[in-house]
């Protein structure tokens, strides 16, 4: 996802989950899409006008976006591609982010949290097809959108043919690539499309795009390319056009709802309808990243992000576009949205939580938008017919204020009807009546529609063994499964439904559950009633194989899981979530998650007659429905350590006159990539020496006159960045760092500070020290391929001392290492240079016993410089139980102080001194010791005096499941002594 900043609407590259998935993909009755190698399609995978087909069947592709760099657990990561599935997605889109894979040219890690072989894997057997997006520019509001900082001093501009920015690019593809390649459809794995740059229509540049596609196709990649246009993207029409540069399959990017989550109540789609435009008339409407959630801008919390682009949002836009645009290709930004841990943020728009505002929490809890993706992903996986319509007649409504929409599939004649209101305001409420003609006959529905809401109704259709001819309820999914059919049903709380279906002679009505009124004429078996609770109807006789019908509302339909055995399909209800199911012979085995204890009740093969839950058999009873019903078992209590025991430490002995810094990088480049040139000589860019993410320090020295007044120094941190500054010792206060996230003007002074000499400091003709300490927040992105903008430099870009002529000479420190990483399991983002990084003060097994003992890290004042705070706590959380655990602080944000976050040794957040609203960190399992000692390091950045520390500062709960999957401890090294 990126912001656009270039127009009022926005750009953000979005993923979409598709249904079915690689074991189950499933077939309509229409012809299959004819595959050409020239129109860029491969055996496994082609496409059409209408769909995309895998394996000559038709797919709706239905996808989310993941982003596992934002979760560096990698047992987590089949916890989330779990749930994807589980919630109705076929697919998932992954960016492959450079950055987090190479700290120097020429270097590569994809072993630990960047093994993306492994990745690939559990999408594959979680049963997803994988979008797979390399890039080489993701944006997402990654450090650089996803570029290395090394590559500010490569020469040549970005995004383009430029021979450096060629060099560079074609040796990450070179790496990254046939990881893909060995992973398509066609090679046994799940990779269904390759994603070629991203929203790259801001420019021009044809051949590098032909270039990125010819590297793909080098490598073995044989999956149609695709590329996701933005916004003003249309404006090149080379990408979806034909000539070099075209790739063969097209998307468009849409964020209908903007990101105005500070009044998520008022908002309705004020940047358009979110229709998605058709490109091409060869190619199916793909919509390849649609709003999903938002970054919040405006500081005011992702569940506002989560209002904003909630149930009634999905349901309004989602469904208009399947039926108003007749996409059949979605991405959906974000389905999980995860973490940005250490420095991998993008620093002008988004902080540690990258939540989104996602179906699934950065916590990876499920939510009321995720309930709406299953609703609708279970219709799409189920009714085959979808992939393949045009634009019918609609039925015809009594009231004005109810609108209809309809499409038919030409194959077989099931026909498919959305119905809005046409007043958008969300009190907005109407009733009608439609009628329906098809080849079944004409119905006469009734149908209730509000201002933020909208129902896809089906007709005329074949539903397992059974003759829907038309229906008021919307459809969630139906199976065969218990030698019956058994569908669900369902509609608005409280509003009417009406179904029919054809029979040749008159059935059996039975009404289990529920209060549900049936006639018959005709042929036509009519029910009537109204969603409310969950109604049960046995219909049997008539010409036609038993059908079970399950009429509820959102809500109760929501309840129910299905999965797909070897053994046929099963249907499920009263579980948290089911992951999985296996039928053996009698035995029907679960692996689910459990909030509380309380019923599940089981729709399975006929034979079926015993259940166990995960490895546990329970006793099964069985219902008046057919189904079976057992009593699972709740979670386990859990009690979290208080954390207590903290010891404190003052750092920043960079700011001493007599600080050795001999080891340092010395810093005298006088030229420099960057298009923005120092304001005074030399060069003190960070990036020109070698250090490319967190704090950095930089000391100069020069020979004092005694009538020196002022300390003038100008610095580029990013947005929420500051600079601190000493001289000899001496702290002389803070100022905020520069932001150019535009390429339009170069702002000439963009982060002064002008700092006093306090009389009596300096001596005529002894020598003088000026310590500085930078925070870089990070790089900007290139949305606009632009130097100006991705080169601008970090660090300090002009330093003089006012009635001084003596000359400063400079020493730069960042991160221990700098490009040769000292820490490589964690990577290149997780530390900068503050003395206590270098030193391994945030590493499990420092010997701290030395420290002052503090009650908390709000004990005493807070004075300017580095302080840091370290304790331990052990955790024995129950086996078999998912307990996800953050820690949060209390208390009034500090606005004078930051605080970076160091779990066992992993930066995991930053709050604090107007980084964001955030007071709770998600600590994941993994990286967190759930059955283990832990170490917990503060280190808390100071630019003015405070009568206080920080809050209290302590563990919880984000919930707890019985269930969950194994995680294993993610290897790291802890303290080494230097030698």
């Amino acid at each position: 996802m990126k912001l656009r900043h270039l127009s009022a609407a926005l750009a953000a590259s979005l993923v979409l989950l598709p249904l079915g998935g690689p074991a189950g993909a499933r077939a309509s009755s229409a012809e299959p899409a004819r595959s050409t190698a020239s129109a860029g399609q491969s055996p496994a995978v082609a496409y059409d006008h209408y769909s995309l087909t895998i394996d000559g069947r038709r797919v709706i592709v239905q996808a989310a976006e993941f982003h596992y760099f934002r979760l560096p657990s990698p047992g987590l990561w089949r916890d989330i591609m779990e749930k994807l599935k589980a919630g109705g997605f076929n697919a998932v889109s992954i960016y492959f982010d450079w950055a987090y894979h190479s700290p120097k040219p020429g270097v590569y890690d994809f072993t630990g949290v960047r093994d993306v072989d492994r990745l690939l894997r559990t999408a594959e057997q979680a049963g997803l097809y994988v979008i797979a997006r390399p890039g080489p520019y993701i944006n997402a509001e990654t450090t650089g959108g996803g570029f290395p900082a090394w590559l500010k001093n490569v020469p040549g501009r970005a995004r383009s043919s430029a021979p450096g920015f060629t060099e560079a690019y074609r040796d990450w593809l070179a790496h990254i690539n046939p990881i893909i390649a060995r992973h398509q459809i066609g090679e046994g794995g799940s990779v269904i499309l390759y994603n070629a740059e991203n929203e790259y229509a801001v420019a021009t540049d044809a051949a590098y795009m032909q270039d990125i596609q010819d590297q793909a196709r080098a490598a073995g990649i044989d999956v149609p390319i695709t590329t996701n246009d933005c916004c003003d993207a249309g404006s090149w029409t080379s990408t979806w056009a034909t000539g070099p540069g075209a790739v063969p399959l097209p998307g468009v990017d849409d964020y209908p709802q903007s990101f105005e989550c500070q009044n998520a109540e008022s908002v309705w789609g004020p940047w358009g309808e979110g229709l998605t435009e058709r490109l091409r008339d060869d190619i199916p409407v793909f919509a390849a990243e649609y709003q999903a959630g938002a970054i919040d801008l405006d500081n005011a919390g992702y569940d506002r992000c989560r209002e904003l682009t909630g149930p009634a949002y999905m349901k309004f836009f989602y469904k208009s576009n399947l039926m108003v645009a007749g996409a059949t290709m979605f991405n959906y930004y974000m389905g999980y949205g995860g973490t940005s841990w250490g420095w991998l943020p993008q620093p002008n728009d988004v902080y540690t939580s990258y939540d989104y505002g996602a179906a699934i929490t950065e916590a990876r809890r499920l939510t009321p938008k995720y309930d709406e993706f299953k609703r609708q992903g279970y219709f799409l996986q189920a009714v085959t017919p979808l992939a393949k319509t045009d634009a019918a007649a609609a039925p015809t409504s009594d009231n004005a204020a109810v609108q209809v929409v309809a499409r038919a599939n030409p194959d077989n004649g099931t026909r498919f009807a959305l119905v809005r209101h046409t007043d958008r305001a969300a009190t907005a409420t109407d009733s009608a009546t439609l009628t329906w003609t098809t080849v079944d006959g004409t119905y006469a529905l009734p149908v209730q529609v509000k201002g933020h809401d909208a129902h896809v109704l089906v007709g005329a259709y074949d539903l397992g063994g059974q003759r829907l001819a038309a229906s008021s309820s919307e459809i969630m999914t139906h199976m065969f499964t218990g030698d019956r059919d058994v569908a669900v049903l369902y509609g608005a709380e409280g509003s009417p439904g009406a179904t029919v279906l054809r029979y040749t002679s008159e059935p059996k009505v039975t009404v289990l559950e529920g209060r549900v009124r049936s006639s018959y004429s005709s042929g036509d078996l009519r029910l009537d009633y109204s969603h409310e609770g969950l109604a049960r109807v046995l219909v049997s006789g008539g010409g036609r194989r038993p059908l079970l019908l399950l009429i509820g509302t959102d809500e109760t339909a929501a309840a129910f899981w299905r999965a797909d055995t070897e053994a046929g399909p099963i249907l499920v209800r009263g579980t948290s979530l089911l992951r999985s199911a296996t039928v053996t012979g009698q035995v029907v085995r679960l692996e689910a998650d459990y909030a509380e204890a309380g019923k599940v009740e089981v729709f399975g093969p006929a034979p079926a007659k015993r259940v166990r839950l995960g490895s546990t058999e329970v006793a099964a009873g069985r219902t008046p429905s057919g189904s079976l019903l057992v009593t699972a078992p709740g979670p386990r209590a859990v009690h979290l350590p208080a954390l207590t025991g903290w010891r404190g430490h003052a750092e920043a002995p960079e700011a001493a006159p007599g600080f050795d810094d001999s080891g340092w990088t010395v810093a005298a480049k006088t030229t420099t990539e960057s298009p923005l040139k120092p304001k005074t000589p030399p060069v003190l860019y960070a990036d020109d020496y070698g250090f490319h993410y967190g704090n950095v320090w930089y000391r100069g020295r020069f020979t004092a006159t005694g009538t020196e007044t002022q300390v003038d120094l100008n610095a580029i941190t990013g947005r929420r960045g500051d600079y601190l500054v000493w001289l000899n010792g001496r702290y002389l206060g803070w100022a905020a760092g520069g932001v150019q996230a535009d390429a339009d003007t170069p702002n000439p002074d963009p982060g002064p500070g002008h700092f006093a000499v306090p009389d009596g400091l300096l001596k005529p003709g002894r020598p003088a020290t000026l310590a500085v300490l930078v925070q870089n927040m990070g790089h900007n992105d290139d949305w606009t391929a632009d130097d100006n903008r991705f080169k601008q430099p970090r660090g300090l870009i002009a330093a003089s001392v006012a009635g001084s002529p003596e000359p400063i000479t400079w020493r730069i420190q960042g991160a221990e290492g700098g490009e040769d990483l000292a820490d490589v399991t964690r990577g290149p983002l997780n530390t900068g240079g503050l003395y206590g990084e270098r030193n391994g003060w945030h590493l499990p097994g420092f010997p701290d016993s030395s420290w002052t003992r503090v009650a908390s890290p709000q004990a005493g004042p807070a004075v300017p410089g580095v302080t840091w705070y370290r304790t331990a706590f052990r955790l024995g959380l129950p086996k078999g139980e998912d307990v996800p655990i953050g820690l949060r602080f209390g208390g009034e944000i500090p606005a004078a102080s930051r605080v970076m976050i160091f779990l066992n040794g992993w930066n995991v957040g930053q709050y604090g001194g107007d980084i964001g609203p955030q007071r709770d960190f998600y600590l994941p399992g993994g990286l967190l010791r759930e059955n283990g000692a832990n170490t917990l390091a503060l280190a808390v950045t100071t630019k003015d005096a405070a009568p206080a520390g920080l809050g209290p500062v302590g563990l919880f709960t984000y919930g707890n499941l019985r269930g969950g999957v194994p995680v294993a401890d993610v290897p790291a090294p802890s303290y080494q002594p230097r030698r």
